[in-house]
């Protein structure tokens, strides 16, 4: 009734992108991501798992916190997006071209 092939080789194949799946993470987290902001006042630095590994600023801006606030925020969000970026074309990549996410 039902022709289930070689349950063999479809354990293997996904035991295969399993692997692969823990290889892509494994490269994404090693990367890192820099982010300026206020004509290189703030600089941010994400890695693949979207942690901040590290800032840094212009000590100008220790008088003017508000300033501070604003450009950290940017750096941060655009680091983010970045990050998430990566992770999305890592994602099609791994998945030959197929785009899951609806976008072209």
């Amino acid at each position: 009734m039902f022709d289930f092939g070689n349950l063999g080789d479809m354990g293997k194949m996904l035991s295969q992108m399993q692997e692969q799946a823990q290889k892509l993470q494994a490269e994404l987290e090693s990367k890192t991501f820099s982010v300026k902001s206020g004509g290189g006042m703030v600089e941010v630095t994400l890695n693949g798992k979207g942690e901040v590994v590290d800032i840094s600023f212009d000590d100008s801006l220790l008088e003017d916190k508000e300033s501070l606030q604003i450009l950290l925020m940017g750096a941060l969000n655009d680091a983010y997006k970045m990050v998430e970026q990566n992770r999305q074309q890592s994602a099609l990549g791994a998945l030959g071209g197929m785009n899951p996410f609806g976008e072209k």
